[in-house]
Formats: C-alpha cells, sequence, structure tokens
C-alpha cells in the first residue's frame, strides 16, 4: 500500500527552477529556502524532490478549485468586482501554526489534513475561468512558489485568452523564481507575515528573503498588495506595526497594506480573535506611516470607512465595500479619479485594453 506522499510523487514533472550542485546533490530555487536536495529526498515543502538526478516538481492536478471575488485575495486595486478563479495544489515551504488553509498546505507534514485531488489541465481551468466570467486566474490556498511550473503552465493558456494572472504567496521567493514567473504574472499579493526574525523562524522561514522579495516584486512591475494577518501577542504591537509600515512606504507609499483579523485556527488556538479596535490602530500607523492605501478586512461593517478606497489628494469616495461585495465604483478604466482626476494606482482595465 502505497503512502500519501508516494502516491502524491505521480503526478510530477521534471522542473525547471534547479541547477547541480555536484554529483549527488541538486539546489532548488523555488524558495527561499533554496534546499540542497540529495537522491531520493524532498525540500522543506515536501513536494519538490530529486531522482535519478533531477528536480520534479507537482504537476497536472489541483486541490482546491473556485470562482471568488477578486478582492477575497485580497486584491482591491484590480477590477473591483471581478471574480477570480482560485486554484491551489499541496505542500507549503512554512509550517505557520494559525494557518486557514492547513489542510491543503500541511497535508504531507499533518495526518489529520485529508486533501484530496482531481486531475486537471491548464486548457480544463482557462475553460472553467472564461465559462464562469472570471477576470483573472490565481494560484492561492497553498503556497504557489513551489508549485511555479505548474501555475505558468497554466497561465500561458490564460493570458492568451486575455485573463489577468496572480500568486498569492508569502514572499518567501528567489531572485530566480521571480525571474521565471515575470513573463506569466501580473498580480502578486504577500503576506507579510510580521517584522521579527525570530518569529519567521517559529513559522518555519527566515525575515530577509521576504524583505528582499517585496522589494524585487515591486521593482520588477508585478501589482503587488500586501496583507498582513494581525495576530494577538504575536506582531500586534505598535513598535512591529511601525517597522513593517515604515519598510513599506520605503518601498512605495502606493503598495496597499491590508491588515486583516486573526481568527483561532489550526495550532493556534490561544489568542483570541482579533478585535476591530487593532485592526483600526493597525491602519493608523500605516496612515502615519506614509502609506496611501490601508485597508482593513476580515471584519465587514466593524472597521467603519477602512475597507473603502479613498483618493489620496480630495478624499473622494472611489471604491465602497463591504467584506468581498462591491457596493459602488467610481474608478473607470483609467484609473483616475473622477474629482480631481488623481491616478489611482492599480489594474483598473481590461488586459486587451492595456495592450
Amino acid at each position: 500500500m502505497t503512502t500519501f506522499a508516494e502516491n502524491l510523487a505521480r503526478d510530477v514533472r521534471e522542473g525547471e527552477l534547479w541547477e547541480a550542485i555536484d554529483g549527488s546533490r541538486i539546489r532548488c530555487h523555488a524558495c527561499g529556502h533554496c534546499c540542497p536536495i540529495s537522491e531520493g529526498q524532498a525540500g522543506v515543502c515536501q513536494v519538490r524532490f530529486h531522482r535519478d538526478g533531477k528536480l520534479f516538481v507537482p504537476w497536472g492536478y489541483v486541490q482546491s478549485v473556485h470562482s471568488d471575488p477578486i478582492e477575497k485575495k485580497p486584491f482591491y486595486h484590480v477590477r473591483p468586482g471581478a471574480a477570480a478563479l482560485s486554484f491551489g495544489m499541496l505542500g507549503c515551504d512554512l509550517h505557520c501554526a494559525y494557518c486557514q488553509n492547513w489542510v491543503t498546505s500541511q497535508a504531507i507534514r499533518d495526518p489529520r489534513a485529508v486533501a484530496p485531488r482531481q486531475p486537471a489541465t491548464p486548457a480544463q481551468l482557462v475553460r472553467m475561468a472564461l465559462r464562469q466570467g472570471a477576470a483573472a486566474v490565481v494560484s492561492t490556498y497553498n503556497e504557489p512558489l513551489i508549485t511555479a511550473e505548474w501555475a505558468v503552465e497554466i497561465f500561458r493558456h490564460a493570458k492568451a485568452a486575455g485573463l489577468l494572472t496572480g500568486f498569492v504567496s508569502n514572499g518567501n521567493a528567489t531572485p530566480q523564481a521571480l525571474e521565471y514567473i515575470r513573463p506569466w504574472v501580473d498580480l502578486y499579493k504577500v503576506d507579510l507575515k510580521c517584522l521579527d526574525d525570530r518569529h519567521y523562524r517559529q513559522l518555519g522561514g527566515r525575515m530577509q528573503p521576504v524583505l528582499d522579495s517585496l522589494r524585487r516584486i515591486y521593482e520588477m512591475g508585478f501589482w503587488l498588495e500586501v496583507a498582513t494577518l494581525v495576530v494577538p501577542g504575536f506582531n500586534d504591537s505598535d513598535e512591529e506595526l511601525q517597522r513593517m509600515a515604515a519598510y513599506l512606504a520605503g518601498i512605495s507609499r502606493d503598495i496597499p497594506w491590508h491588515v486583516t483579523a486573526f481568527h483561532p485556527a489550526y495550532r493556534m488556538e490561544g489568542p483570541p480573535a482579533t478585535p476591530p479596535a487593532t485592526l483600526i490602530r493597525a491602519a493608523a500607523i500605516g496612515c502615519q506611516a506614509g502609506l496611501r492605501y490601508v485597508y482593513a478586512g476580515n471584519l465587514p461593517g466593524e472597521v467603519g470607512d477602512l475597507e473603502n478606497t479613498r483618493c489620496p489628494r480630495c478624499r473622494r469616495l472611489l471604491v465602497e465595500r463591504r467584506g468581498h461585495r462591491v457596493v459602488h465604483n467610481e474608478l473607470g478604466g483609467g484609473g483616475n479619479c473622477p474629482a480631481c482626476r488623481a491616478p489611482i494606482p492599480g489594474l483598473w482595465s481590461d488586459p486587451a485594453d492595456r495592450t
């Protein structure tokens, strides 16, 4: 009887993000771990492995596929009210104790995670997106960097069909991975967990690769939005929120920053749920740091005006939201404030309109 990992290892193809180290080891470049992998072993993610002198990577399946509002990713400066076909696979390079998607991300590490998968082709997924009227196809639910080759194959088809494409990621990237995906990925959302290397190591990673990748993602021209799950007692101090906001503002004041509410989950059921007041405080810190677009999420109707997009110049209400629902939108495809004509950064139009 085969194990789950052995069974999963059948749905693979030779990867591209790797190099040989010596006669017995190769190095994977999909994520910031840059794992040196010996023959017969897997990297930290448990889904990229060394066999017969080559790196094999996940291919040809999805674990989850749903049509969601693009605001749920969250992308607030991309086609308000549009749908995104979201797909995910299995595995992760981190092991966050509060993971909301642990059934998929920790499927190989945690025997409690039961995550059946289904075969899929890029053409099938793109047809599904078009049939459901989606504007984008997004790799999410688990860490897309570790399945980058499969995502790129899907995105080749998606872009040929005129769809936007995106990653919802922890941002633990490498320069090699970002160069590889850049021709095929339009949108990149990074979960910035904290600004404390000790805490990042508790989650299974390091802080510096994420900080370096944030700057690189922006400079390479991806549309970047950043989200921070504000966890009481973990990253909710004024000092840490100030450091995160200042770092983002130092890259660009136009990066949207989403501060979202924690709810007890997975292995972190001790801390209380994040109250609205904490998100309002975090958002104020972001604004004080100079960020022009700060949003509070996961608590619809409880955070005042912080779900909405306003013009930073004249304060005109441009996009009104409640949760993931767009109530009112005054931004046309050009992305200019109708009152003062200030440009609002984002991807507001159809991809065909930008060619």
